[in-house]
């Protein structure tokens, strides 16, 4: 396995997520109201764990919108200076990759929002409370690099893409994230949930304007060969394609 700066860089990533989600689990499971007020309580001069994690999460998403430092491949194939055209491309191919990947697109974004609207459904039969909700939102968290690295049931089943690098929903992660916190009627957790909205629509904006941008018949950037990353390593030898 190719060891490179951006491989390392999500390894580094899943270990800190995987903390933060056995720390969660296990204080949930051991006092989930205690999980709730902890996030709650103040650390220095009013300030609590809550507002540390908002800011954490609305800098993570301006990043996407704005980004700087080690980009990934994935995220950069949508900026100008970053395509590179392959010449003679076929126009009509590009148009047919387009219309699949939206109607799979959709797809995904219908089992999303059915899934997710179940857990609303329980959440407003009392059958779970919000740290339910945060538990979950923090398992999305962990769930999102573990679908970068090793398992995407979107990919496998859906969108059918051939890496990460190449996926369509590439930038829809946060918006799938804070999905779980748009049931929690907070400041914080409302603009957590519609900033990743501006995320999504700003990336969806992007693919409208400029496809060609996003597929690998027309940018060589999204070839194999002159992949950087290399971040689908592990997914291939799992999912063995």
């Amino acid at each position: 396995m190719v060891m490179t700066k951006m491989m390392k860089n999500y390894l580094v990533k899943l270990v800190l997520r995987i903390s933060v989600f056995v720390i969660v689990f296990g204080m949930y499971i051991y006092d989930k109201e205690l999980l709730i007020s902890l996030a709650m309580q103040p650390l220095y001069m009013g300030i609590t764990s809550m507002h540390v994690l908002w800011l954490v999460f609305m800098l993570m998403m301006l990043k996407h919108l704005f980004p700087k430092g080690m980009i990934t491949m994935a995220l950069l194939k949508r900026e100008e200076k970053k395509y590179q055209e392959v010449e003679g491309y076929s126009k009509i191919e590009l148009l047919e990759f387009v219309q699949d990947q939206n109607q799979k697109a959709w797809k995904v974004m219908l089992v999303w929002l059915i899934g997710n609207g179940l857990v609303g459904l329980v959440y407003s039969m009392n059958w779970i409370g919000q740290a339910e909700l945060f538990l979950l939102t923090v398992f999305y968290f962990l769930c999102d690099y573990i679908c970068i690295l090793f398992y995407c049931p979107f990919q496998s089943h859906i969108m059918k893409n051939r890496c990460c690098i190449n996926c369509r929903i590439y930038d829809w992660g946060h918006f799938m994230m804070f999905t779980p916190m748009i049931l929690i009627k907070s400041f914080y957790t409302w603009s957590l949930f519609f900033m990743a909205a501006i995320v999504l629509i700003h990336w969806e904006l992007v693919y409208a304007k400029h496809p060609e941008r996003f597929y690998f018949g027309s940018n060589k950037r999204l070839q194999c060969a002159n992949c950087k990353d290399k971040t689908c390593q592990i997914k291939r030898k799992v999912t063995g394609r």
